[in-house]
């Protein structure tokens, strides 16, 4: 099979797997015995809202410019990456599949040739990321269930990362799901936890990446989350945003039901069922944490 030059995006919602994705993709590359470097991510794809990459592209201090103006720029970095590219370059992207204010696919026309989507329960988004930002549930939530949500959008100081527009949850999910520009290979978080062989795997051969079962499997290994623990408690992560909470936590798979209450699961429910529904995700009526709270209330 020979390989496709050019770009794979691996696009999700924040804390939906990517940066997992990306650390098994590194050992794939590296092979070899001893897992890869967890800080080693960017020379291996990057990431599509990279402050430095604009830069380097355009010639031009982003810092003088507004949000507007770099995403008018944007689609021409990325058609400038994908025509110098040599090799199938896979970067992450948090955007939600948008078009510019002039009308034109903010991630360039053509510049890719396909995307991996990775989605995961939003009641565990949810609490990943209330971790991961150092705010709580409920905040979490709200930032979630906002039509507007952004990363980066705020312009005090000077984020090593670009805007990156978001919208809700579910319509994160729908424009990339939705869009016809670029072929989609979607993933769902829980089934890379239950057989992450299989799911990487699948995600290979959409992307027409040729690995060997034996190179999927130990690329897994390397990648698995206690080597991911290890590696950042002994030299941390890069990517860390919080002081207080490791940015490879657990993992798990429904840690919502002990962590929310039935308010809490009901602001996602109400808000993006019709499309948890789609991927198998269940309604629950009451967390087991409210259960229990309200066992002891009498």
């Amino acid at each position: 099979m020979s390989v496709p030059v050019g770009i794979v995006w691996l696009a999700s919602f924040p804390k939906s797997g990517n940066t997992w994705f990306r650390i098994f993709l590194s050992n794939l590359a590296a092979g070899g015995d001893k897992p890869a470097d967890i800080n080693d991510l960017h020379a291996r794809g990057g990431i599509a809202s990279s402050r430095h990459e604009f830069e380097a592209a355009t010639l031009l201090d982003s810092g003088l410019m507004s949000d507007d103006d770099i995403d008018r720029l944007r689609p021409r970095v990325y058609e400038r990456i994908a025509a110098g590219t040599r090799e199938q370059r896979w970067i992450k992207v948090h955007d939600a599949y948008s078009l510019t204010l002039e009308g034109e696919p903010m991630l360039g026309r053509g510049a890719a040739y396909a995307a991996v989507y990775l989605v995961r329960d939003p009641r565990d988004v949810a609490l990943s990321f209330s971790y991961h930002d150092n705010t709580t549930i409920d905040e979490a939530i709200r930032f979630m269930n906002a039509a507007d949500s952004a990363l980066c959008g705020a312009r005090r100081g000077m984020a090593s990362q670009l805007r990156q527009k978001l919208q809700d949850w579910s319509g994160h999910v729908r424009s990339w799901l939705d869009q016809t520009d670029v072929p989609v290979h979607v993933v769902r978080y829980e089934d890379i936890v239950a057989d992450p062989v299989a799911a990487f795997g699948a995600a290979l051969r959409f992307a027409r990446r040729p690995a060997t079962a034996e190179e999927i499997e130990r690329a897994v290994r390397h990648a698995s989350f206690a080597e991911l623990r290890r590696q950042e408690s002994e030299k941390g992560f890069a990517e860390r945003v919080s002081r207080t909470a490791p940015f490879f936590r657990s993992g798990r798979v429904g840690g919502w039901r002990e962590a929310m209450t039935s308010e809490q699961v009901r602001a996602i429910e109400s808000r993006h069922g019709d499309t948890m529904a789609k991927f198998g995700y269940p309604m629950a009526a009451t967390s087991s944490r409210a259960v229990a709270c309200a066992f002891r209330s009498h």
